[in-house]
């Protein structure tokens, strides 16, 4: 029995106690989604990952794909577990029925890929792309690029990517040179190279539909005049019939250090003039149509790091409890019974901080994820924009913190097997190195703290920050009311004060000194991680406290008590941490700002 079974318990717990997904949808669009059939679409997505994704986790990392100049060789487990994610269901359901799908609402979408990232998150990067790609044509396509494209995709016949970054500019996308020029008939000839192209090149689907960025001949210089194209892998006639192969070739694969499940590409476009694409929506606004699937797989990278996280810390919970190893300081006879390692302090303080990282960064994804369905369901637009705005403001911390402590919570877990911890045999070394990818993946940590901080905080002077300080503040008074104690309540109220007064002093000084203020971004980004997760942990804590008044058995009790115990450390451990960054963010600490490149 894997870990993914524990993770059923957490998941129900999020989404019934604290996300209160029943209350949620009762009426409206999502009306069908009864606890009932919430717990069926879990339950499928649990044995699908269990069976064709777990399996082959570690053989796809020793057998990463290969290509012989002609064709991308992957393991052959990958087609089979592609067509049961798609038979399922999964790449069609949050869609509308016209489209295939169940207007399944976006909290339980990822509560369902929770189960395939924990089980096999490099492979489930396909899926995820795909669902972001067809997303983007369904939104900003034509009826006939809807037909010829997005249906295929969501039965799983077509992949999807999204080729952004090329050799020369990484993500500084202004700099793009990829270009496109109009045809008599009305498609257009796409030139250039892309690279890191995650996706870009396999053998399991008939085509690939990549969604690139380049430039139409004569468009204006910057992001202005980026434009969106849909280019396949293969010419799709008027029919649907699929034609001869397009000009795209693969240049070449590269090898990471994770997630060799997902081939990393090198595409060439256009190398013997003639490669097809088709214009997606107006020209000129494809970086604001890109935005919608960069800020889906933000979430999607997040929760897949949080899950490599919750991966790690289950197998070095039960490692913990099974390995004997020395005794207890208090202990002078050394003949007396080994302890496991879960009795030395020290073990549990690594279990209880992987705790804390991934269940809190799990929380933030659901919840991010269900105020797309709150906006989906928002009846003006005054409601509209105060969710949008906290969903924005949210998704640099939901992309970012999972990334960085989802990584260190597989440090922790590493550390707690010891020299077990980086032999191949166990999983925990494959965790970290694939979870080392996520920090840069959509985006660098650098650019979510430039986010955040320079745009942000500051839109529509501050309404964001606002509603976030304000919608905290209400949580902790309902978990105060509900009887979670002072200690849990009362640092998460005092840091709501700290957060505003240091973002009022940093959006003050940007007036004056902009690259100054915004030197120290990545550490206000860290900074309002970990409230964004003391938060969490307190949502949790309130649904944990009336839990522990109705628990039927002593399990239960124990899970309600080790929710309030995790908040304990956080706020005892974590959150204290941020007195000291708000210090160093509001002396506009300068040592890396002033540094010279003469000096290293």
């Amino acid at each position: 029995m894997s870990f993914l079974f524990d993770h059923m318990r957490e998941v129900r717990f999020q989404l019934q106690q604290v996300l209160e997904c029943e209350n949620l949808f009762s009426s409206g669009i999502y009306a069908d989604y009864s606890p009932e059939t919430i717990d069926a679409f879990l339950e499928t997505a649990r044995a699908v990952a269990e069976d064709h994704y777990l399996p082959h986790y570690q053989e796809g990392d020793r057998q990463e794909p290969t290509f012989d100049g002609e064709q991308v060789h992957l393991l052959p487990e990958m087609e089979t577990a592609w067509r049961a994610f798609a038979e399922a269901g999964f790449l069609a359901a949050h869609h509308d029925p016209d489209y295939g799908g169940m207007n399944m609402p976006q909290v339980l979408s990822n509560a369902c890929m929770s189960f395939f990232y924990g089980a096999n998150v490099a492979f489930a990067g396909y899926s995820m792309l795909t669902i972001g790609a067809g997303n983007l044509i369904r939104s900003f396509g034509s009826a006939e690029q809807i037909e010829k494209f997005l249906l295929p995709m969501t039965d799983g016949r077509f992949a999807g990517t999204m080729a952004l970054t090329e050799p020369g500019q990484g993500s500084a996308l202004a700099d793009i040179r990829t270009t496109a020029e109009l045809q008599a008939d009305g498609s257009y000839r796409l030139k250039g190279q892309k690279m890191f192209i995650s996706g870009g090149d396999q053998s399991f689907t008939e085509n690939i539909v990549h969604m690139v960025l380049a430039r139409i001949k004569g468009a204006p210089d910057g992001v202005k005049g980026i434009s969106l194209f849909i280019c396949p892998k293969v010419r799709v006639g008027e029919d649907g019939s699929l034609g001869a192969r397009n000009d795209v070739k693969l240049a070449g694969l590269l090898h990471k250090m994770g997630y060799r499940h997902t081939t990393s590409t090198v595409l060439n476009f256009g190398e013997e003039g003639d490669c097809e694409a088709f214009l997606v929506g107006e020209p000129h606004k494809g970086l604001f149509y890109m935005f919608q699937m960069m800020n889906e797989a933000r979430i999607g990278v997040g929760l897949g790091a949080a899950m490599l996280g919750v991966a790690g810390y289950h197998y070095s919970l039960n490692y913990a409890r099974e390995r004997q190893q020395g005794r207890l300081p208090s202990c002078k006879d050394p003949l007396s019974p080994q302890v496991a390692l879960v009795g030395h302090a020290d073990v549990r303080r690594l279990l209880l901080a992987q705790k804390a990282y991934t269940e809190g960064s799990l929380a933030l994804c659901l919840y991010a994820s269900q105020l797309v369905d709150r906006l989906e369901m928002a009846q003006n637009e005054a409601e509209k924009k105060s969710l949008l705005g906290l969903l924005d403001l949210l998704t640099p911390i939901v992309k970012s913190y999972p990334s960085e402590y989802g990584l260190e919570a597989n440090k922790m877990a590493i550390q707690i097997l010891g020299g077990a911890g980086y032999i191949r045999e166990h999983p925990v070394e494959q965790y970290y190195r694939d979870n080392r990818l996520n920090p840069i993946h959509e985006g660098a940590e650098a650019i979510h703290g430039l986010d955040i901080l320079g745009r942000k905080i500051v839109l529509d002077n501050g309404s964001a920050l606002k509603t976030l300080l304000e919608t905290i503040a209400e949580d902790v008074r309902l978990a105060a009311e509900a009887g979670v104690e002072e200690g849990i309540c009362g640092p998460l109220q005092e840091s709501l004060g700290l957060v505003e007064e240091t973002s009022r002093i940093l959006t003050g000084k940007m007036a004056g000194d902009v690259d100054l203020a915004l030197a120290n971004a990545t550490l206000y980004l860290d900074f309002m991680g970990r409230v964004v997760i003391a938060w969490m942990l307190v949502r949790q804590c309130r649904a944990a406290q009336v839990g522990l008044g109705n628990a039927p058995d002593q399990q239960l009790a124990d899970y309600y008590a080790g929710k309030l115990q995790t908040a304990r450390y956080f706020m005892n451990r974590e959150l204290v941490q941020t007195e000291l960054q708000a210090r160093q963010l509001t002396e506009f600490e300068p040592s890396a700002y002033d540094m010279q490149d003469s000096w290293f």
